[in-house]
């Protein structure tokens, strides 16, 4: 390629605390409209704003996973800007003096490892939400200031992304390590975890970066991927008919599936960012900060490597399973019953995923972790085989009942008894000549249709691999 993308990302990540950054209103989604709201987060004469300990809490957890620094000393700022949704004219933020430092996040792309910089994560409030063009009373606009004063964390990476593949890992990633150590439900859908875009392109080979756009209105970690591929092709179109990259801020339509000029760098807001007189520095000791480094789970990377090394999985399986926290800890569950982990993980990423729509959920899935071993342990006994394991599976998932159960009401046993299948393989060899005799000719297909013709007849419970053994040695005389 001629031109070389440079991606940064902006990440607001909400912080799921019950109440607001610095008053006591709770922040739960889907309220009526102005329900949620007091003098403090309205930001009305006489009122204190008094920090969150809890947010700062999790936002210091956060900076941890990320592998940032902790700021022993941080402080707020008011940021100036005016938005019919901004009841005080100023958002409290931080400036100069964030939470969390410089850190990183490893991803991996088409089977290839990357290290995308952090270049900070800080703690600020949100706005409220303008509301435009209801049916009912279209051309009218009107503002909900629930959200106002909700915790967010702003994590600034550094510009290392070169595709929109990379973006989405590395979101990816945000979400996996939030949702992992609980300061955040990471749901997009109810604006928990919203995404900017910062893109620009050079020569390939040289280092001065281009003229960077900011891409908003991304709703989604597909919309993120998109609109940067659309960025780098408009981009690119304008580069080689000698344009110029104008400096300004786009958003993305999704139903266009392309990106529209929303503002250019003439309009640039001075935020004018002040410390803000209410709101005291924040100091940490080492103490606080070690105590909260000591209560972080087992992140996924480290969880992977644990899956590969004790439970002998390959990688792929290993980046899968631990994809989520809970999908992590339903396969852990299973192999606590000594099932082969190896199996616990096919039928964990290919039965099991194969039937949810969203691994996130598995907790409620009806099948819980020992039922699984359970049916797997069924399985290694000879008491079903695999095929009618899959079928007893389903009905695990739509009934809620045991294997075992299952099993007995339908008598689904596996026939292991070579008397038994011995007169099954009789009568198929007796109704199926031609076949036998294009196995005695060398036609090893038919070998294959009397297995099934075997099974059919067994209505699948006969044990496959006796069944094999009874029919080529019959076969061979």
């Amino acid at each position: 390629m001629e031109y070389e993308p440079v991606i940064g990302l902006e990440v607001h990540v909400q912080l799921n605390t019950e109440s607001k950054i610095f008053c006591s209103c709770p922040t739960k989604f889907g309220s009526e409209p102005n329900t949620q709201t007091c003098p403090v987060c309205l930001g009305l004469p006489g009122v204190l704003p008094v920090l969150n300990g809890e947010v700062l809490r999790k936002g210091v957890l956060a900076g941890l996973a990320l592998n940032s620094g902790i700021s022993p000393y941080s402080k707020f700022d008011r940021k100036n800007y005016f938005y019919p949704d901004l009841p005080k004219n100023y958002q409290i933020s931080q400036y100069d003096k964030p939470i969390c430092g410089k850190g990183y996040i490893d991803i991996e792309v088409n089977g290839e490892g990357k290290r995308i910089g952090i270049t900070r994560l800080h703690l600020e409030e949100d706005a409220g939400k303008s509301i435009h063009s209801e049916k009912e009373t279209k051309g009218n606009s009107f503002v909900d200031l629930n959200r106002t004063g909700v915790p967010l964390a702003e994590i600034v990476s550094e510009p290392d992304m070169r595709s929109g593949d990379e973006a989405y890992e590395y979101l990816q990633k945000i979400k996996t390590l939030m949702k992992y150590i609980d300061v955040s439900d990471c749901n997009m859908e109810e604006g928990s975890l919203r995404c900017d875009v910062n893109i620009s392109l050079r020569k390939t080979g040289t280092e001065k970066f281009g003229e960077k756009v900011e891409i908003k209105n991304l709703n989604s970690f597909k919309a993120v991927r998109s609109s940067i591929q659309y960025e780098i092709e408009r981009q690119t179109r304008m580069l080689e008919s000698g344009e110029k990259i104008a400096q300004e801020t786009r958003l993305w339509d999704s139903d266009l599936n392309r990106t529209t000029s929303m503002r250019t760098k003439e309009y640039a807001h001075d935020y004018r960012y002040f410390p803000d007189p209410d709101l005291v520095p924040i100091v940490l000791d080492s103490a606080y900060i070690e105590d909260l480094k000591k209560s972080l789970p087992e992140l996924p990377d480290a969880k992977k490597l644990r899956f590969i090394r004790d439970f002998g999985l390959p990688e792929y399986d290993a980046g899968v399973l631990t994809s989520g926290k809970e999908l992590a800890g339903y396969f852990e569950a299973v192999t606590t019953h000594g099932v082969n982990p190896k199996k616990a993980s096919n039928w964990v990423m290919s039965e099991l995923l194969g039937k949810i729509d969203d691994p996130e959920k598995i907790g409620a899935v009806p099948v819980k972790p020992e039922m699984l071993a359970g049916l797997l342990k069924l399985i290694d006994d000879n008491t079903i085989s695999g095929k009618i394991a899959k079928t007893v599976f389903n009905d695990m998932i739509s009934s809620g009942k045991s294997a075992g159960d299952i099993i007995a009401e339908k008598g689904l046993r596996q026939v292991t008894d070579t008397g038994e299948i011995e007169s099954i393989i009789d009568r198929v060899i007796a109704g199926n000549s031609k076949s036998v005799e294009d196995y005695r000719n060398g036609t090893e297909k038919a070998l294959k249709f009397l297995v099934g013709q075997v099974m059919k007849e067994s209505r699948g419970k006969a044990n496959p691999q006796l069944v094999n053994d009874i029919l080529l040695e019959k076969l061979k005389k």
